[in-house]
């Protein structure tokens, strides 16, 4: 099947007090058309950064990519001139941003905002894209759409504006949608509708998932394959089924214990020792040695490389090449 996304060795640093901050290292991702991809990791661990490489929003005043290819359809993103960036955009490569009050306009109203791509990117006139965006409102549950549509941002709820966000991000069907932790913040019941939601935004038109999260519990649900990211490296990579019956890096294992169990009595839930280390200070060892418990001698002087072990798992940590003695 052809790669949708195939992202090669791709490296974003970034400037800080501290010197340099490798907030993407060499990493490697792959989508599939139709496929729904989770990255998961802390906070800090180069998910969203990830995202803004493969959209070109980097700012350049903060920071760049300094290597890798980013392919997207047979296209490298990295070689194309900013207007085809553009034209891409929002059209066939879509994204919903964390924080949808500071994603969208205040002073436009929410029509305009989902007409913007339409009259962009589809030559719709503005009487066309108004109806449009009345029909995506109603499409993602907002009753009112016609309201809605006069309304301001500020004037909406944290769910309806996420919402309005997956409405824009829909508006062009494109082939790619980048969800960047879309539920965050938001209610159990709103969640679970977000979520119905980009199954059926999925299921209907095809659309490739790539979602960005740190909540293993919409991993689950969500996922077709899972991307674990430690300090802008990935550490493990499986299919979700896989992921979940056998995790094999202790980082994993790690964020998988930490997840509360319904029904199951425990003094305290667990969490990982220490903190994700600063990404300016690090060296040639692996990120995680200092909170493994599994910790080698060899973990502390060199970084093991992410191999591949068949049926589309692959694992960066010393402990598959030593046979050491732990539940696999």
């Amino acid at each position: 099947m052809n790669k949708l996304v195939d992202i090669r060795k791709l490296s974003t640093h970034f400037k800080s007090e501290l010197g340099v901050v490798k907030a993407v290292d060499g990493l490697d991702l792959r989508v599939q058309p139709g496929e729904t991809v989770c990255i998961v990791g802390e906070s800090g661990c180069g998910k969203s950064a990830a995202a803004m490489s493969l959209m070109g929003l980097i700012s350049e005043a903060a920071g760049k990519i300094v290597g890798g290819e980013v392919w997207f359809a047979g296209r490298d993103l990295r070689k194309v001139s900013k207007e085809e960036l553009r034209k891409l955009r929002g059209n066939e490569l879509a994204m919903i941003f964390q924080e949808p009050m500071s994603s969208l306009n205040p002073v436009l109203t929410i029509g305009e905002q989902i007409m913007e791509p339409l009259i962009e990117h589809k030559r719709l006139r503005k009487k066309e894209a108004l109806a449009k965006a009345i029909e995506l409102i109603e499409l993602v549950g907002i009753p009112r759409a016609r309201e809605i549509a006069k309304a301001y941002p500020h004037e909406l709820s944290g769910g309806m504006l996420q919402r309005i966000m997956i409405a824009i991000a829909i508006s062009c069907h494109p082939r790619l949608l980048i969800a960047d932790e879309p539920t965050t913040a938001l209610d159990v019941t709103i969640q679970a509708q977000i979520l119905d939601l980009l199954r059926k935004i999925k299921q209907e038109s095809g659309t490739a998932i790539l979602l960005i999260t740190h909540d293993l519990g919409v991993v689950a649900e969500m996922a077709d394959h899972v991307v674990v990211m430690y300090a802008g490296k990935v550490v493990e990579e499986a299919p979700v089924e896989a992921l979940f019956e056998s995790p094999l890096h202790p980082y994993t294992q790690g964020l998988l214990r930490s997840k509360p169990v319904l029904n199951q009595r425990q003094a305290k839930l667990y969490s990982i020792p220490g903190q994700v280390p600063h990404p300016a200070t690090l060296g040639e060892s692996c990120y995680f040695h200092d909170r493994c418990a599994h910790c080698l001698d060899k973990c502390r002087v060199q970084h093991p490389p992410l191999r591949e072990l068949g049926d589309g798992r692959k694992v960066a940590c010393w402990l598959h090449e030593e046979e050491f003695g732990y539940d696999r």
